[in-house]
């Protein structure tokens, strides 16, 4: 007995679960921080969608002002057009009746004739400066209709110009929202880190004379026959002992850490690789495991830890701790863990 007990202090404390563990927590924080940027860039996204959906409308509503402002100057351009060529034939008119007036003035030809001809083209120069008058009213109307589609087309384009505005801002608000939350959740890991560092000093200077009670990593590892009969999951009389020293620590631990920071201790139970009969209380080492981790916390509620700071968990055979057959390594992968994190 002497002989394995020098061995088991012969052989050096495997550090690798409390490195692989810290190091998916670390990773669960990070997946914690890319879900709440992830969901804060979706609600934002979709406001700035709407924006792009209002920007799309405005774009829509210019281009078919810009058409219409098109057809008004194709139209324009007809008009002016037709007002010059009836501006020439208004000249051609006045000249016809000047030569005209000047034949009658000299005599030349008769005058009635004179007279009828220069009574039509004064009818025809009339209709055509009626004609000439339309079309100035028609041009007109036509500086005002551009006028105007000039005035909503600066309207529209300070409307464009105020939601590019908006989507800089909220792309601005989306930088300082997830800089905030980096800010907010290293926080959190830091007062969690040190309430973790205090609460694990404090169980080291009161279970510190068991030889079956040892520190991995970020957890506690109690041995089973610590804490449980062989095969059994009801605590015996020293795991009660151990549990209630457990009990006062995390009491006293709860009073320090502040409200916001939602901890738990999480107690995970394992077991060797040794099969069950089948034919006991438990069918596997499943139920086993399950039933040892919730026996502790079960305890640790009767002794007035809150039920919603307490987590059980049962891994069975399957996360060991040593690999191997012998005695010694089926003893250290039967065990209980206990681990102070964030829910």
């Amino acid at each position: 007995m002497a002989l394995g007990r020098n061995r088991r202090r012969e052989r050096g404390i495997d550090y690798w679960p409390g490195f692989v563990d810290a190091l998916s927590t670390l990773l669960l924080a990070i997946m914690f921080l890319l879900t709440v940027f992830v969901v804060a860039q979706f609600i934002l996204g979709r406001e700035i969608s709407g924006k792009d959906e209002v920007l799309n409308r405005l774009n829509s509503q210019i281009a078919e002002l810009t058409q219409l402002l098109a057809l008004e100057k194709s139209g324009k351009q007809d008009l002016e057009d037709t007002l010059a060529s009836l501006q020439s034939s208004l000249a051609s008119s006045e000249a016809d009746r000047s030569r005209l007036q000047q034949l009658l003035d000299s005599g030349a030809g008769s005058a009635d004739v004179a007279n009828e001809k220069v009574g039509r083209l004064t009818d025809a120069l009339d209709t055509e400066k009626q004609v000439s008058a339309r079309a100035m009213s028609q041009i007109e109307l036509l500086n005002q209709q551009i006028a105007a589609l000039r005035a909503q087309i600066a309207a529209v384009e300070e409307a464009l110009q105020a939601s590019e505005a908006k989507g800089q801002s909220s792309q601005a608000r989306i930088a300082d929202l997830g800089r905030r939350l980096n800010v907010a959740l290293a926080q959190r890991v830091q007062e969690l880190n040190r309430y973790r560092s205090d609460f694990f000093g404090r169980l080291r200077e009161i279970l510190s004379d068991r030889e079956n009670i040892r520190i991995v990593g970020d957890r506690f590892v109690f041995q089973s026959e610590v804490l449980f009969p062989v095969g059994g999951a009801d605590l015996d009389a020293a795991g009660q002992a151990e549990m209630d020293k457990l009990a006062a620590a995390l009491l006293e631990l709860a009073q320090e850490i502040p409200p916001e920071i939602n901890w738990v201790l999480r107690v995970d139970g394992h077991t060797d690789a040794s099969p069950l009969t089948g034919t006991g209380r438990y069918r596997d080492n499943w139920e086993l495991s399950s039933a040892r981790a919730t026996s502790v916390v079960k305890y640790l509620i009767s002794r007035g830890v809150p039920a919603n700071r307490l987590v059980a968990a049962g891994f069975g055979e399957f996360q060991p701790i040593a690999e191997g057959d012998s005695p010694e390594v089926l003893s250290q992968n039967r065990r209980i863990e206990l681990k102070l994190t964030e829910r």
